[in-house]
Formats: C-alpha cells, sequence, structure tokens
C-alpha cells in the first residue's frame, strides 16, 4: 500500500464520527422550509452544463427512516471524502469565484457537496433526501454543504467538519436548499436569516 493511501486511511479514520449504529443517532429536528427561492449562480451554471443535473423529479413523499447500513454510509461517505479530496478555493482552481463541479482531487465546498450526494445516492438514498444547502458561516462567508433528511430529523454533511452533525446544532446562518421535488428548485429555509449566496439575481 503506498503512502498517500495510508495518509488517507489515517486521515478517514480520524474525521470517523463517534456514532456507527443508529443507537447512537443523534436528535435532529427537521429544517423548516418555506417559498421558493433563487437559484445559487454556480448550481444555475452547473445545470446549464448539464441539464439532467437538474431534471431528477421525485413525488411529495415523508424523509426515510434509514437502515443500518445506510446510517452508516453518510457517516463513511462524509469522512472519506474529507480525507481524499483536497480544500481549494474556486479562484485558486478555476480563475473564477464561483464554479460548482464534481472534484476528483480538489474543491471548493460545493464540490465536496455535490461529490457526497453523488456517492450517497449510489449507495442507495434517494436524491429527495440529499439536498444541497448553502449558509452563511458566523464570520458572514457563504458556504455550502450537503443536507441528509431523515425520518429522525436533518444532518449536515460539511467538508469543515468530520462530523455529521444535527442541523439545529450548527452555528450557520442556513438560507435555502434544494427542493426535495425538483432537484432543478431551491427553497427557502425559514429559520435562517433571509442573505443571498450567490443567487441568480
Amino acid at each position: 500500500m503506498s503512502v498517500s493511501k495510508i495518509a488517507v486511511l489515517i486521515a478517514a479514520a480520524a474525521l470517523a464520527p463517534a456514532w456507527a449504529a443508529l443507537a447512537d443517532m443523534p436528535t435532529a429536528t427537521s429544517m423548516p422550509v418555506g417559498a421558493g427561492a433563487t437559484q445559487p449562480i454556480g448550481h444555475y451554471d452547473l445545470c446549464i452544463k448539464d441539464p439532467e443535473e437538474c431534471r431528477k423529479l421525485s413525488p411529495p413523499e415523508a424523509a426515510r427512516d434509514p437502515s443500518e447500513a445506510e446510517w452508516a454510509a453518510v457517516g463513511e461517505v462524509n469522512s472519506s471524502i474529507n480525507a481524499r479530496i483536497r480544500q481549494k478555493p474556486d479562484r485558486q482552481m478555476h480563475g473564477v469565484d464561483e464554479l460548482w463541479s464534481y472534484p476528483t482531487v480538489e474543491g471548493d465546498c460545493e464540490d465536496f457537496a455535490l461529490l457526497k450526494r453523488r456517492e450517497l445516492a449510489e449507495k442507495g438514498w434517494s436524491l429527495s433526501d440529499l439536498l444541497l444547502t448553502t449558509v452563511r458561516k458566523p464570520d458572514g462567508e457563504g458556504h455550502a454543504v450537503l443536507t441528509v433528511r431523515t425520518a429522525r430529523g436533518d444532518f449536515v454533511l460539511d467538508n469543515l467538519d468530520g462530523r455529521v452533525r444535527p442541523w439545529n446544532e450548527i452555528h450557520y446562518t442556513f438560507v435555502k436548499r434544494q427542493s426535495s421535488t425538483n432537484s432543478g428548485r431551491w427553497v427557502a429555509i425559514e429559520a435562517g436569516k433571509d442573505v443571498p449566496v450567490g443567487s441568480v439575481r
């Protein structure tokens, strides 16, 4: 095994969540979402380049109660991607302020969220329960995470945190997220302040 692979495994172990079973699942609430919201410009551009990315429709349905394997996959995917993808701003990678893409080696926050969404979908999670979400960090900077909807509440996968955490325990201002019924639509998060994060105007 190469030194680089060993380093990734060590990093993943260090970032692994404290819980591994449903019995250890933290308590969360569901995000209160409201009316439609403007689409982040980076997501809009992604939809132009890859229309299928934003044509995925799901019937309105309650969030799933995950199985042991599904819940374990959430922590594994979060830890693995955080360990193997290097954080790098879009400006340094692409020469622009905002470009959403699927990372292979390095990426910005929204790239981490996109890849986590894809890998969890490949493990059986419904896209209606895997929602790209924009927030503002305490310093006011815009940021993107992945929200995982469950029957036990909503959880956040963040490239800045190895833990999968209940959204209501994180000190972010939650702004908006993808609709659970239409991957090309976004809805406002009513608990957050109405502050646009890279929106189409």
